[in-house]
């Protein structure tokens, strides 16, 4: 089985690629604005997944990293609001960003529950 930080930040990696991708297409005028902010988001996704990786107490980052997710999702859609996106792009970039929070979302069960489980023991 593949290690699961390894998915996660290949998942991330994939993001941020395409993010570039797509940043590149944005009116000058946003390029300081809203794509630095996007920018920012996505070396924080890779922080915040290292940082939870490497600490014993997992949660606290896990649930900065969900956060982190949320707000990238709503620079997404005003990204698209604003018109500098199609119906298509804002599909795949979510995609892309949904199956990341999947993977969170699993990581965030996992430790909630080991975490309950030594509390029982």
């Amino acid at each position: 089985m593949k290690d699961p930080h390894l998915t996660l930040l290949t998942k991330l990696e994939e993001l941020d690629a395409y993010t570039h991708q797509v940043l590149h297409q944005f009116p000058r005028l946003e390029r300081h604005l809203l794509c630095a902010e996007m920018r920012t988001s996505t070396n924080r996704f890779l922080r915040l997944a290292t940082v939870a990786w490497k600490r014993r107490q997992k949660a606290a980052a896990l649930f900065d990293l969900d956060v982190e997710i949320e707000v990238f999702r709503l620079l997404i859609r005003k990204a698209h609001r604003l018109g500098y996106i199609n119906d298509h792009r804002l599909m795949v970039w979510m995609k892309h960003t949904n199956e990341i929070g999947q993977i969170v979302g699993g990581w965030i069960k996992h430790e909630t529950t080991k975490r309950k489980g030594e509390a029982m023991q």
